[in-house]
C-alpha cells in the first residue's frame, strides 16, 4: 500500500544483529534516509557465519538461558545451495581468486562475501561491535503505533555500565540458529553418558572409536552423520521416518558401521538406547540434530509478541507485530527460503514503511490475515512449530511486490531445484558433481553477474559424476 503523502520521514533506527539480515536491513534503512545504529554482540559481522571453534564451557544441551556461543556451524560445513543463487540482488556472490572457488563453498567464503558486501556499501561505520542488547521495550505504551518510541539497553563487552538509548524504531535481526531445540525422551535427564546438541558440534575427531547415536534426519543430521561414520566405531541415525532418500540410502549401504533406526523410545541409565521398534544399542554419545527455537530474551512487548511452540506471533507476513508495527519489526524469521534476497526485500519494506512511503493495512486487517494464515496451516495439517517454513518461491515473489522488489530469476529457481534433486540422489557428491550446466551458463550470462561493471565470475570446475 502506497502512502498518499510526499512528506517522507527520517527515523532513528536500531538494528540488533550484524548477520546477513541485519546488514542488508541496515543498508536499506540508510538508503531510505534513516539514521541507523547496528548493535552486534560479537567482534565482527556475520552472525551465524562468524565461525567460533571455542565451545568450551557451553552447556552441551544448550539448556542454560545465557549462551556464550552464538554460532552453530561446524568446521567442515559447506553451503547447500550453489553460490550463484545466494547473493543479494545487487551484489553477486562471485568467485574470487585466492579464495574458496568451489561452486558450493565452505562457510568461511560466505563470511568473506558478507565482509565484501559490508565494505562495498560502507556499512561498518553504523556498527557497534562487542555490544550485547539486554533490553528492548516501548518507552510510551498506550500511544498509537506511529508514535511509539523504543528503549534499548545495551552493554559493551568490557564495560559494567548499561547504556540506555531511545529510538524511533527497532529491527530485530538476531537469527534463529542459536537456541537448541530438544526432543522429550523418557530417561533423557538420567542418562549418564555424553549427550550434546549439534549447536556445539565442530568436528568428528572427539567421537573417534565411539558408538554414536545421531537424533534427527534433517540436513544437519545427515551431514554430521556422514562425517562421524568415518571415525566412529558405529553410527546410528534415529529418524522420525524410515522412508529416506535414495542419496541417504546410498551412504548407509556404503558403510558397514552406519545404521538407520526409528525414533528413540527410552534412554536407560546404563547407557542403553531403546528404539520404538524394540531394538537397542549401548551408546557412548547421543548427538541431537533436532533444530533450534526462536528466542528473544531481551524483547519486552508485554505479551504482544510471543513464541509458542516455535511460532513467533502474531506476525504479519512473518515480519510485523500488528499492534507495534512498523516501529518494531523482525527480519530473518522465515526458513526454507533463499535467505539473502528475501532479507533484502524485508529490509526495503521496513525502510519504506518507516519513511512513510508505504503504509501497512490496519491492525485489524493484519490480525485477520494472520488468523486466516494460521487456519490454512491447521487445515493443511502443518504443525505449529513449522509456521515459518516457507518452502516456496511464490511466497517470496509475492512478498517482494510490497516494494516492487524484482522476482527471483527463473534460472535462480531452477538452480535451486536442481541442487535439491541432485542431493536427494547423490548426497555425498552433489556439491562437486552436477548436471545443470545449461542453467549455470544462463546465470553467468545474465545482467546479474555483470552489474558491478566487471565480470569476475569464474566457472567452477566439477568432478566426474559418481552414481
Amino acid at each position: 500500500m502506497v502512502s498518499d503523502t510526499n512528506q517522507y520521514q527520517s527515523k532513528n533506527v536500531c538494528v540488533i544483529g550484524a548477520g546477513p539480515s541485519g546488514l542488508v536491513a541496515s543498508r536499506e534503512l540508510r538508503k531510505e534516509g534513516h539514521k541507523v545504529v547496528v548493535l552486534e554482540q560479537n567482534h565482527d559481522i556475520g552472525g551465524q557465519w562468524l565461525y567460533d571453534p571455542n565451545v568450551e564451557g557451553e552447556d552441551p544441551l544448550g539448556r542454560t538461558p545465557l549462551k556464550k556461543v552464538h554460532c552453530s556451524i561446524y568446521e567442515s560445513l559447506r553451503l547447500m545451495s550453489s553460490r550463484e543463487v545466494m547473493g543479494f540482488t545487487d551484489f553477486p556472490f562471485s568467485v574470487k581468486k585466492g579464495r574458496d572457488m568451489r561452486r558450493f563453498p565452505g562457510h568461511r567464503e560466505l563470511l568473506l562475501y558478507l565482509k565484501d558486501f559490508c565494505q562495498w556499501f560502507g556499512l561498518g561505520e553504523m556498527i557497534r561491535f562487542n555490544t550485547k542488547v539486554h533490553y528492548v521495550g516501548p518507552l510510551n505504551y498506550g500511544v498509537s503505533s506511529d508514535d511509539l518510541k523504543w528503549v534499548v539497553r545495551s552493554k559493551e563487552k568490557n564495560s559494567e555500565e548499561l547504556v540506555e538509548e531511545v529510538f524511533d524504531a527497532v529491527v530485530v535481526a538476531t537469527g534463529h540458529y542459536s537456541q537448541p531445540r530438544l526432543p522429550c525422551i523418557e530417561g533423557m535427564d538420567s542418562w549418564k553418558r555424553k549427550q550434546m546438541h549439534s549447536h556445539i558440534y565442530r568436528s568428528p575427531e572427539p567421537f573417534r572409536g565411539e558408538i554414536v547415536v545421531v537424533v534427527g534426519n534433517s540436513y544437519s543430521g545427515q551431514e554430521i552423520s556422514m562425517e562421524l561414520v568415518k571415525v566412529a566405531k558405529e553410527l546410528h541415525l534415529s529418524s522420525k521416518s524410515l522412508n529416506i532418500t535414495e542419496g541417504l540410502s546410498k551412504v548407509i549401504s556404503k558403510y558397514d558401521n552406519f545404521h538407520l533406526h526409528p525414533q528413540i523410545d527410552t534412554l536407560q541409565e546404563d547407557g542403553r538406547v531403546l528404539f520404538t521398534d524394540g531394538s537397542s544399542i549401548l551408546a557412548d554419545t547421543i548427538l541431537y540434530c533436532t533444530g533450534y527455537s526462536y528466542t528473544f530474551p531481551f524483547l519486552d512487548t508485554k505479551g504482544m509478541v510471543a513464541v509458542d511452540d516455535n511460532r513467533v506471533g502474531p506476525l504479519y507476513e512473518h515480519t510485523f507485530p500488528p499492534s507495534l508495527a512498523p516501529s518494531l519489526s523482525l527480519v530473518g524469521i522465515p526458513k526454507k527460503i533463499l535467505g539473502l534476497p528475501f532479507f533484502e526485500s524485508q529490509g526495503k519494506w521496513i525502510a519504506q514503511l518507516l519513511s512513510g512511503k508505504k503504509v501497512l493495512p490496519s491492525c485489524e486487517e493484519m490480525m485477520k490475515s494472520i488468523e486466516e494464515f494460521y487456519h490454512s496451516k491447521e487445515v493443511a495439517g502443518v504443525p505449529k512449530r513449522c509456521t515459518h517454513e516457507i518452502d516456496t518461491f511464490e511466497y517470496c515473489d509475492k512478498y517482494g511486490e510490497n516494494v516492487d522488489f524484482p522476482k527471483l530469476q527463473e534460472w535462480r529457481k531452477q538452480l535451486c531445484i536442481s541442487a535439491v534433486l541432485n542431493s536427494s540422489v547423490n548426497l555425498e557428491t552433489y556439491r562437486d558433481s552436477w548436471d545443470d550446466d545449461d542453467k549455470l551458463q544462463e546465470a553467468l550470462r545474465s545482467p546479474y553477474f555483470t552489474q558491478l561493471g566487471t565480470q569476475n565470475f569464474i566457472v567452477p570446475k566439477k568432478n566426474k559424476r559418481v552414481y
